[in-house]
């Protein structure tokens, strides 16, 4: 596919050649997909689409909308980033955004709104299947891929739902209520990280509130961090329905209401303009990046031959392939041989396959592999029966218990048994959260029936979000998490069942052993219009390892039918970061594709509560039996540091990190420790600081110590009594104004102004 970067058109003054009418109609949309046009001024319209795994393209209806999400003509599925995110391959994504762009082409979309690279917060999402992962490095990773796909092959991005929007429960009204560094370190990274490297045509602000301030109106959020702080220079648009006041957003920072409302938000625009309550100077601003934003995506229009549908559907077909996760494989129960024995495939699911998520990103495939179909097809003198096993969605309930006698009689015929189980499109959504991570009963008694039948199965799952897997999971030899694979996932899964394809997916989520377990689960999904993120930084995998809870698969787990050792770690400073390498041998079989995963942990004594790990980098290397490879991983400097609240900024503390490589955060091979200098405090010390905080200052620490060595000297009791370590440890938290009130005190309140005035911070009474 031909790869073809537009360059940025000129600004041009756009906005003092309209009307204040004109102006006001550009900052909203013209129908329910397209913005408004302004010839006269040379600013087109822009035609978009959702997609962000493929295009939902509105049938003909006269005025551009798209009302029914049912309705869309034909598009490539592909894999959904549930599925894309178990890739751990941003190349792929690349790839897969680059298709897509080619198909948003050919049919006039100039914007996609997509990627979607929110944080799985909690397991319950019901919009889990259209994000990543629970971790900001491997989603903005993965993310930033798509941007660079759509964008060089000319059509914009719509990064989105900006920002921690978590939940689908009172999605259009519920405050997210987070602290400081959580905010930043978590649910705002991805976004920063695309935002600065990728520059993204766009970004979509999501229907919620951040610590009660709707994003559509947070000019903190739009302005401040996204523009001031990150340097965003594209078209902030609203999610569809997310501007409750037009004014006050487009002075915050919003510059595109979606969809259109037929001039009635225009005309208050319009209206509070000559009131003098907005200054028409907002407007134009707006307007500029709209104009910019036109004439970018106008420019992103390129001639020459389109991927026909065939060549979308291999594509779409290798994703699926590298999406896969093998879960448990206890006694080779996988590879199938397709030349021998007999195969009863059981599930509905198997015939009729669920490849997508529910809701405004549902794509009409062009066609559809069913695993079923595709299983018989790359049989090669292997048998393979089938039975549904349990009624399809919406079918009649009573027939339940003949569909599972039939299965249990097939099973028992067969030598190997392949059910597929999963969740229905009413269990997960776009809207609604999920109540429970649990399979189906129906479900779960005729799994327990067929393992009574015949042991030898392999479990296959199709879920947009994760499901308990035990205690049944080790019931079962094989457990495959198939999530939803897109039009060509059928294939997929019979390529990976009958060893035609070598798994490599690794799971950018935990499966946890109960929904309890979750970090999340006490403030999810809140209450009374707001949700409490109490867990803080300890997120995903996060949460799990620093409650040591134990996980049914942990995050980054994914197995082979080969196998891989790590060896000669060698960790170094590289400049301005820190180099990785590691030696990685296929000692299998088989040829193999392994993800290598490097985690950073410490330093020890941090001043902030901090994970055990946290994913910092990776890399993948394909291997044949036998051979090895080095793999490094440049991990920047800045990625150990943390987000202080209190300083307003990014900070490196010094010591002494652990740096770890391995196959997942559970399965850790290799461990190495790197010495890291921090960065100086920006923030002086004051008489409100603590003893430890004085001390550990580079000015203020040397000259505290003088005072406490005079007063020593002079035969002071209170600067002698810092000898003992306990006494140090109880003196260590308390303010140095508070000690300076005491008798004996080493430091006087005098002495408390004058030390602060040297080290540069606030003398007392001063705040």
């Amino acid at each position: 596919m031909t790869q073809h970067t537009p360059p940025p058109p000129a600004v041009k003054p756009a906005a003092p050649r309209l009307s204040l009418t004109e102006k006001a109609s550009l900052t909203s949309g013209a129908g329910d997909f397209v913005t408004a046009a302004a010839p006269e001024a040379g600013i087109p319209a822009v035609t978009m689409s959702d997609g962000p795994h493929g295009l939902r393209l509105p049938k003909e209806s006269g005025d551009g909308g798209q009302v029914d999400l049912h309705s869309a003509a034909p598009a490539t599925c592909y894999p959904p980033a549930v599925a894309l995110g178990s890739s751990w391959d941003p190349e792929l994504a690349y790839r897969v955004a680059g298709a897509l762009a080619d198909e948003a082409g050919s049919h006039g979309i100039r914007v996609l709104l997509g990627p979607g690279i929110n944080i799985k917060r909690s397991p319950l999402c019901g919009r889990n299947f259209e994000y990543f992962s629970e971790d900001p490095l491997l989603t903005a990773e993965l993310g930033g891929a798509m941007v660079r796909g759509l964008q060089e092959s000319g059509v914009g991005a719509a990064l989105k739902h900006y920002a921690a929007n978590n939940q689908e429960t009172d999605r259009m009204r519920v405050s997210a209520d987070i602290d400081e560094r959580p905010l930043r370190e978590i649910y705002l990274r991805a976004f920063e990280r695309i935002v600065r490297r990728d520059r993204p045509w766009s970004v979509m602000c999501s229907y919620n509130a951040v610590n009660g301030t709707l994003l559509s109106q947070n000019s903190r959020l739009l302005t401040g961090i996204l523009r001031t702080e990150w340097g965003f220079d594209g078209v902030v648009m609203s999610d569809w329905g997310a501007v409750r006041d037009r004014v006050a957003a487009l002075r915050a920072g919003l510059d595109l209401q979606m969809p259109g409302t037929h001039g009635r938000t225009d005309a208050e625009v319009v209206a509070a303009v000559r009131a003098g309550e907005l200054d028409e100077s907002v407007l134009d601003t707006s307007v500029e990046r709209l104009a910019l934003f036109a004439r970018r995506a106008d420019d992103g229009v390129r001639p020459g031959p389109r991927m026909s549908a065939d060549e979308h559907h291999r594509l779409a077909g290798e994703a699926a392939d590298r999406c896969v996760v093998l879960l448990r494989n206890e006694g080779d129960v996988l590879p199938l041989d397709p030349s021998n024995g007999s195969v009863a495939v059981i599930g509905e699911l198997a015939r009729t396959p669920r490849y997508q998520g529910a809701g405004s990103s549902q794509v009409t495939p062009t066609r559809l592999d069913t695993p079923l179909e595709q299983l018989r097809e790359l049989a090669d003198g292997a048998r393979v029966d089938f039975a549904p096993g349990y009624p399809a969605p919406g079918g009649a309930a009573d027939t339940a218990g003949a569909l599972g006698d039939e299965a249990v009689r097939l099973a028992a015929s067969c030598d190997t048994v392949v059910v597929f189980l999963g969740l229905s499109a009413a269990d997960e959504s776009e809207g609604f959260d999920r109540d429970h991570i649990d399979l189906p009963d129906d479900q779960l008694r005729l799994l327990e029936s067929l393992v009574a039948a015949n042991p030898r199965v392999a479990v296959v799952l199709s879920n947009g979000g994760v499901v308990r897997t035990a205690p049944w999971h080790d019931t079962v030899p094989a457990l495959v998490e198939g999530w939803l694979l897109g039009q060509a996932g059928g294939g997929a899964l019979a390529r990976v069942l009958f060893g035609a394809v070598n798994p490599s997916g690794k799971l950018a989520e935990t499966v946890p052993l109960r929904l309890e377990d979750s970090p999340s689960h006490l403030s999810f999904p809140g209450e009374e219009r707001h949700v409490r993120y109490g867990e803080g930084v300890f997120v995903g995998y996060r949460g799990y390892d620093a409650a040591a809870r134990e996980v049914a698969f942990p995050f980054g787990h994914g197995l082979s039918y080969t196998s891989f050792a790590y060896s000669g770690l060698r960790v170094a400073p590289a400049g301005d970061a820190v180099s990785v390498t590691v030696t990685v041998t296929n000692t299998g079989r088989r040829p193999g594709r392994e993800v290598v995963q490097i985690y950073s942990s410490g330093p020890a004594g941090s001043t902030v509560a901090r994970p055990p790990r946290e994913l910092r980098g990776f890399a993948s290397v394909d291997l044949a039996p036998g051979e090895s490879r080095e793999v490094t991983v440049e991990m920047a400097r800045h990625e150990l540091a943390y987000y202080s609240a209190r300083e307003g900024t990014w900070r490196v503390e010094g010591g002494d990190y652990g740096i770890e490589t391995g196959s997942s955060s559970r399965d850790i091979r290799r461990s190495a420790v790197i010495s890291v200098t921090g960065d100086p405090s920006d923030v002086a010390p004051s008489g409100r600081s603590t003893i430890a905080e004085w001390l550990s200052h580079p000015v203020g620490g040397p000259l505290l110590m003088e005072r406490f060595m005079a007063a020593r000297a002079e035969g002071g009791t209170a600067a002698s009594a810092m000898d003992d370590p306990v006494t140090a440890r109880f003196l260590a938290g308390m303010p140095l104004d508070v000690i300076a009130e005491f008798p004996q005190s080493p430091v006087d309140p005098e002495g408390v102004a004058e030390l602060t005035a040297l080290t540069g911070g606030t003398p007392p009474g001063s705040a």
